[in-house]
């Protein structure tokens, strides 16, 4: 459930990311997703290795709030938010090299 809140979360920011540059909302929403998952599960293939390695299989149930959960959680949560900010200073880049989506402004008067 928390991941839900989690998702939700994170492809409101992508999706406001891409508003600010122009960019499709929906695909860097989708991104943000999939960014997500890809981090839970590197992170699930991980842990399922130490288990291997250590040799400590518990029967411990994932489903619910476990301390490997929320530590999975801040895991995949820190790699959304590394690759929002190097997808932002990408755009800043490109805004610099390319400013003509600006020029099209110009003149337009926004009301207050």
């Amino acid at each position: 459930m928390m991941s839900i809140f989690i998702l939700i979360g994170a492809y409101r920011y992508y999706a406001g990311l891409a508003e600010r540059f122009g960019k499709i909302k929906w695909q860097y929403g989708l991104l943000a997703i999939a960014i997500y998952l890809g981090f839970q599960i590197a992170f699930l293939i991980v842990y399922r290795m130490y288990e291997a390695f250590t040799g400590s299989a518990n029967d411990n149930n994932y489903t619910g709030f476990s301390l490997i959960n929320i530590i999975s959680w801040f895991f995949a949560i820190g790699g959304v938010y590394a690759v929002y900010h190097l997808l932002e200073k990408k755009f800043k880049r490109e805004s610099i090299k390319n400013p003509l989506w600006e020029i099209e402004e110009i003149g337009t008067k926004e009301k207050i």
